[in-house]
Parts: C-alpha cells; structure tokens; sequence
C-alpha cells in the first residue's frame, strides 16, 4: 500500500510540474480583440476613439494649433548646446515658454543633462535602455523583454536624472517599429500613459487627434505588428507623416525619400510650412516635428530654416509649442483659446546632486563605462534586468 501511495505521489507530482511548465506566461497569452470604438460610451477625460474630430466638439477656429517637437537620442552636454539653439528664450504668444520632448535612450546619456533638460521645463520620454539595432527584435519583443526596456528605463531615468517617475509619461519605440500588444501591456501595468511610435501615413488631410486604446484603432499599420487588445486608458500620439515635395510620406521631418535640398534653407523652410498649414487649415491636429538631433548639425539647409519657422510660428496667437503629455492633458478638458492662452505656464524643478560615477563594469559587455547621475553611483553600469545597478 505505501508503494502505491509513493507511485501516485510520484505522478501527481509529475503532473503539476507539466501543468506549471505548460502553463501560458504574460507573453504567451492571446489577448481578445478590441471592439469597434462605441461613440456612446468612450467619451472623455479618460476613453476617446480614433478620429479625425476635434475633442469637445469645438469649432477649428476655437482650437489651439498644439506643435509637439521631439527629438530622439541620447543626450549630453553637447545635446544641450545644440537644442537651446533652437529652443532656449522661446515663449509662445502666451508668454509661457515653448516645450517640447526628449525621446531619450540610455546608453551615452548624462544624466545631469537630463536633469537640466526637466528643469527647462522640458518633457522626458524613453527610449529603451538597450536601443537594440534588430528591427526584429522590436516587432518580436515579448512583454518580458520590453518590460525590460521601458519598464526598467523607467527607473533608470527617475532615478539617475532624479526626477520624479510620474512625470515620465510617454515612449517612444527605437525605429519607430511597433511592438504589437507588449508595449501596451507593459505601460498598463508600469504606469506609462501614451505611446509616440506608430505612424501614419493615409489619415493626414484631416489627421488623427491622439486617441485611447480602449476600443480598436482605425489608424493604419505602415510598421507592423501594431496592437489589436483593448488597452483601457493608454493614449497613442500618431505620428501624422509630412509629405515631402514629391508627395512622398515620411514618418520624421528628417526622414524623407525625397527632401528639399540639405544645403538650400528657403526650400526647407517651405518644405515645414506647407506640411504645417495642413494641420492649421483643417482639424488643427497636433503637428510633429520629429527629428534626430545629428540631423539639424549636419545640414545647414534645414538648420537655417528651422529657427526662421520657429519664430513664424511663435508669432501667432492661436499656436502653442508645447510637451506631448500637454496635448493629452487638453484633449481630456478641451478649452477654446482664450481660455487656453490665460492658464499658469508650468513650472517644474528638480535637484541635482552631482555624481561623476565610473569607470563602471558592465554585465552584459567586457567595456566600461562613466555615468554623470544626479544620485549616488551604482556598482556596476545599469542594463537590463539591472535598472539601478545594484
């Protein structure tokens, strides 16, 4: 009788360890499909469909034309100079300064700069730690794999810029490759609030206004997989393409198969007022400026011209450069302009203890690297799976 209460202990244990073994992870489950958007009963400040309508349902004339430029890299000091080129001193009509957000990825980072940056009143987004060159493994990544690199950049960033978490609201994925349902799984359960990397490249006369995932987005899919779950407060900002001068879309203003000429300021300054009076003429969606930073120092066609299009649209009164997470802060409690125009600028601090930290051993290369925090050092350079380097 005990034998044959071992050989049934034996297979009961046998089976829990199959039942366990097989059982589906958080990368492994098929979520269910997301409805159709229901008019009805996604309204705002927390659902909203995928459309061309203006939030509120207020008349164009009445709507703040928001620009949201970004830029997308590492930073360092360097970084810096070259941005307040552009951006230091500026205001919008309002007299609050201009915004605009940092899509920025680990690596080379300073994060002293980081610091700087927030306190300029600048929006911090990420990028992912590891910036990994594999397409594939981005329209690949498992939640636990992109866990890792926003989840985790997360802390990274807060905790080395030292700049409260919360006000680390929006991603955007490397290449602009989406990632299917993981990224959105991943800033359900980590407290991220919007996405910055899918494209569009048919719904640009009128464009998308940012929408939640709530219900299933009408948006098209140029860099697939794009996510198909239903995603209950999570917003997508659409990179609405500009159209370069042979009608050709293109996802960032650097990016275009056909450009105006890099050497040649006039057309390039033609080139960003055609493609923003297509949002200022019709549904006044937000127009993106989306460039890489290595782009405007190396071409003096569009260097010259950007500064020369930033003070044209500074001049009017119904236009406001500002963060990304702004835009979705006004979509939530859509006001005309005038009302608009008179709330209080924002204001952000954040101190920073300096730290020179290095040279840090890595877990996952024999190189060492320096990091400038704004907190103590780590013990080892952080990476994935290892946000603080602890």
């Amino acid at each position: 009788v005990q034998g044959l209460k071992m050989k049934w202990l034996g297979l009961i244990s046998l089976l829990l360890v199959v039942l366990v073994s097989s059982a589906p992870t958080d990368d492994e489950v098929v979520l269910p499909l997301a409805e159709p958007c229901d008019l009805e009963a996604c309204q705002l400040p927390d659902c909203r469909c995928s459309t061309t309508d203006i939030p509120g349902g207020l008349a164009a004339r009445d709507t703040p034309q928001f620009v949201v430029m970004t830029f997308d890299g590492p930073v360092d000091e360097y970084s810096l100079q070259d941005f307040n080129k552009y951006l230091g001193g500026r205001t919008n009509m309002n007299g609050c300064p201009v915004g605009a957000t940092f899509y920025i990825n680990h690596g080379s980072t300073n994060y002293e700069v980081v610091n700087q940056m927030y306190n300029q009143g600048f929006e911090i987004g990420l990028k992912s730690i590891s910036h990994n060159p594999n397409h594939e493994y981005w329209a690949e990544g498992t939640v636990e794999e992109m866990r890792k690199e926003f989840g985790d950049q997360r802390i990274t960033m807060s905790h080395f810029a030292n700049i409260p978490i919360e006000d680390i609201k929006g991603i955007r994925i490397p290449y602009l490759q989406m990632a299917g349902n993981a990224t959105f799984q991943v800033m359900s359960e980590s407290g991220l609030t919007y996405d910055a990397s899918w494209p569009s490249t048919t719904d640009l006369n009128p464009a998308l206004w940012p929408y939640t995932l709530d219900y299933a987005s009408t948006q098209d899919c140029p860099n697939p997989p794009c996510p198909t779950a239903s995603f209950p407060g999570k917003w997508v900002l659409p990179l609405a393409s500009w159209e370069d001068p042979e009608g050709n879309p293109c996802h960032l203003a650097d990016s275009c198969p056909s450009p105006p000429d890099l050497y040649n300021s006039n057309a390039w300054f033609e080139y960003m007022v055609s493609n923003f009076e297509r949002h200022y003429t019709s549904n006044r969606a937000p127009f993106g400026m989306h460039f890489r930073e290595w782009f405007l120092s190396a071409f003096p066609g569009p260097q010259m011209a950007l500064p020369r299009f930033l003070n044209l649209l500074n001049s009017l009164p119904d236009v406001f450069m500002v963060n990304a997470g702004e835009v979705i802060d006004w979509i939530k409690n859509p006001v005309p302009i005038n009302e608009y125009s008179s709330k209080p600028c924002r204001a952000q601090a954040a101190e920073c203890p300096v730290n020179s930290c290095g040279p840090l051993k890595a877990d996952h290369t024999y190189e060492q690297f320096w990091l400038q925090a704004c907190n103590e050092c780590p013990n080892v350079f952080p990476w994935l799976g290892n946000p603080l380097g602890k």
